[in-house]
This record gives C-alpha cells, structure tokens and sequence, in this order.
C-alpha cells in the first residue's frame, strides 16, 4: 500500500517536477572530472569514462522532496559511492562528507548515509540516461533523505572529521533531512 511508503506531509505524484538552482551546467567528457579528496589516502581524480567504467549498480527507491510531494518505485542505474571510496580509502577520522556539484552547489551528508546500500551517483534514470535537467552526467540519489540532499551534477566528494552546511542547508533547510521524522527546516 502506497500510503505506508510515504513518510508524514507526503503526496505520492507520478512524474518529477524540473527543480534547480541556478543553470544546467554545460557537459564536456573530455574535460569534465570527479575528485574525492580531504580525509582520505589516496585523493582522487576520475575522468568520466573511468568513473562509467567501475562496478554498475541498479537502485529501486522511493524519493522524497521537502515541498511535499513523493514518486515511488524510482529506478536508478549508476555506481555506488562506496565502490569510489574504496579506491580512495578514507580515514577512520572522516565521518562526513560535503558533496560538490558544477555551479558551486553543496550538500552535507553523515559519510555512513553515502554509504548506504540503496545510495548510488546516478546517471541513468528509469532505464534512460538522466536528463540534464535531472542532473546528467552525474547525479547523486540518497532516498533516506530529502531529494534535496540528492545532488545533480555532481564533481566531487569532500570527506570531513566535521560536519559543514550545504547550500541549501546554509538557508535554514535541515542538515540531516531525514522525512519520516519531518526534518524539513533546522
């Protein structure tokens, strides 16, 4: 039953509505990178075809936005952050992580929610490559929070002993996010 997958003040709607700050970043794969670096071992710097290269990974989740509306049964196809972070080895000391995104974008997150099984940097979207009004080339999904904490357009991961804002986080949105408990505002 539907309504028992949405969390309290939710609205289960079928298609996503566009959402972005800012403008769609122009896409270039041959000058476009990822990067992990901070508390880390090895920093890292992936261009995109070897970041499309490592292990696939599919995702069905259901995904929540802080303006009250949900679409269930998403289907997402990308590589899971924990598959990156092993090639860069974080330090026991990193607990967080802020993600960095074209247009100078952030969002914070506890390094243990990137590391859940059901979060994965996207760039296919149910069974289509992403949009990039949808955050093509990559696209960050963590369905345990709000979609806002889902980052489109992704460069980068940032690990941290301490915990930063966002961006939307910086505005008064709630930096953990989690909407079963109506985290929505700090």
């Amino acid at each position: 039953m539907a309504s028992r997958r949405l969390p309290p003040g939710q609205k289960a709607i079928k298609k996503f509505p566009v959402l972005y700050e800012g403008s769609i970043p122009e896409f270039d794969p041959q000058k476009w990178d990822f990067r992990v670096w901070g508390l880390v071992e090895r920093p890292l710097r992936l261009t995109y075809d070897e970041v499309r290269a490592l292990p696939t990974k599919e995702v069905v989740a259901d995904v929540h936005c802080v303006d009250g509306w949900s679409v269930l049964d998403t289907r997402w196809e990308g590589v899971a952050p924990r598959e990156i972070l092993k090639l860069a080895g974080p330090k026991p000391e990193a607990r967080f992580v802020l993600v960095h995104c074209d247009g100078g974008y952030t969002t914070n997150l506890p390094l243990e929610a990137l590391l859940e099984d059901n979060v994965v940097l996207a760039w296919r979207l149910n069974g289509e490559e992403l949009s990039p009004e949808h955050g093509w080339p990559l696209r960050l999904v963590v369905p345990s929070r709000y979609f806002y904490k889902s980052a489109k357009w992704v460069r980068g991961l940032e690990l941290l002993a301490q915990d930063r804002p966002g961006y939307w986080e910086q505005r008064g949105y709630h930096w953990n996010a989690d909407p079963w408990k109506e985290e929505r505002f700090a």
